[in-house]
């Protein structure tokens, strides 16, 4: 339960929203309890404004005022894999994985929430991994998004921000854009800069392929309605289960009319033959193509351009 009366304030867990180092001082704490617990003696515990698990919108004003991060939405329907491929992402780089030579890990603000997603694909003694729970439609505090950050060519840092929602909402927001149901797809849909659309090949190839195929043309018809031009790329999940090219044929038209311009890859969590590495199969590659990807250009319309501002008439080189 939440000790703060006010809306976007999670303290003890954050900063508090109003500065207060002692919560004491804050008139909107309701809880003396938690106040005994979670302060000093003196009432000066200084608490970062994040936890470390994955973001909500209200946490991302730290991330911002850097620089705006490039928000990647990874939609699919439930089991798509999309929950399995952040994790994957994550150990391989904390195993150093090659993401290409342009391209340093830098740091992440939400270290916990990638521990969280990632634990069941973990070797522990005598436990093989599995596979990711599917995420929670219950969060508290809305959407998950987990922070990277890269060093670009040794220089210029990056901030990127993936979204770890559950194929739910996709499914409720493919089929009824204003649904109640569907507002977290709704808030990635609208935010995001660029799309990961993720298509199961174990669905495809199962008993209910039909349906599985209904579902991502559905949700490729309403990703294009509402694309606005960004960057999509179409990613064929646990490739190593085999597909009739029927079927191929059949998804990848149906993104094709709906969304024309994307791009298109296959992962696996299963290695190859001859990789004694284990990093499955168009992992790195996908990550590699991910942090490439650049933000659509902002134009100005000339409505809303300042007659009187040099730097708008000519624009900033």
């Amino acid at each position: 339960m939440k000790a703060c009366s006010v809306e976007d304030c999670f303290a003890p867990d954050t900063t508090c929203a109003h500065g207060h180092l002692s919560l004491k001082d804050c008139p909107n704490w309701t809880s003396q309890e938690k106040i005994d617990s979670k302060s000093s003696d003196e009432g000066t515990e200084i608490v970062l404004p994040w936890s470390g698990s994955a973001l909500g919108r209200t946490d991302l004003s730290f991330v911002t005022g850097r620089r705006t991060p490039m928000m990647i939405g990874i939609l699919g329907p439930e089991n798509a894999g999309k929950t399995s491929l952040l994790a994957a992402w994550y150990l391989l780089i904390g195993r150093g994985a090659n993401i290409g030579n342009r391209h340093t890990f830098s740091g992440s603000f939400t270290l916990s929430g990638w521990e969280a997603v990632a634990r069941s694909m973990q070797w522990t003694p005598g436990t093989p991994p599995e596979f990711p729970a599917h995420t929670s439609t219950r969060g508290v505090r809305g959407q998950g998004l987990l922070h990277l950050a890269f060093r670009e060519d040794g220089n210029r840092l990056r901030d990127y921000l993936f979204t770890d929602a559950p194929g739910l909402w996709f499914q409720r927001w493919a089929i009824n854009e204003q649904a109640p149901d569907a507002k977290g797809a709704r808030w990635i849909v609208d935010n995001a800069d660029a799309f990961i659309l993720t298509a199961d090949c174990a669905a495809l190839a199962g008993d209910d392929k039909g349906s599985a195929r209904a579902a991502i043309q559905l949700l490729a018809r309403r990703l294009g309605a509402n694309r606005r031009g960004r960057p999509v790329t179409l990613v064929w999940t646990k490739s190593d289960i085999t597909v009739a090219e029927s079927m191929k044929f059949s998804v990848r038209d149906a993104v094709s009319s709906q969304v024309p311009g994307f791009e298109e890859m296959t992962v696996s969590m299963q290695a190859p033959a001859d990789d004694s590495h284990g990093q499955g199969t168009g992992l790195t590659a996908l990550l590699k193509h991910t942090l490439q990807i650049r933000r659509l250009k902002q134009v100005l319309s000339p409505s809303h351009v300042n007659a009187t501002d040099a730097l708008f008439l000519f624009g900033a080189r």
